[in-house]
């Protein structure tokens, strides 16, 4: 189910998450593993914008800048 959460959020991160995954390898390599488990793909998608809001929140409280080898 991708219906819970925050509806702002979780709309305004639908169509950048598409583009998220398809140029970022870490987000992309992880969108696809999710995929290759039989998830569907919008759980996938929700999924993925979860990770993103989670690295970008470690990001903000330890004032780091994106760094692939750490996601």
């Amino acid at each position: 189910m991708t219906g819970g959460g925050r509806v702002r959020v979780r709309s305004a991160l639908y169509m950048p998450m598409l583009a998220v995954i398809r140029c970022n390898p870490v987000l992309r390599r992880f969108y696809q593993r999710l995929l290759d488990n039989g998830k569907a793909k919008m759980t996938a998608l929700v999924a993925a914008m979860r990770k993103l809001l989670t690295i970008l929140n470690a990001m903000l409280k330890n004032n780091q800048v994106w760094n692939p080898k750490i996601a």
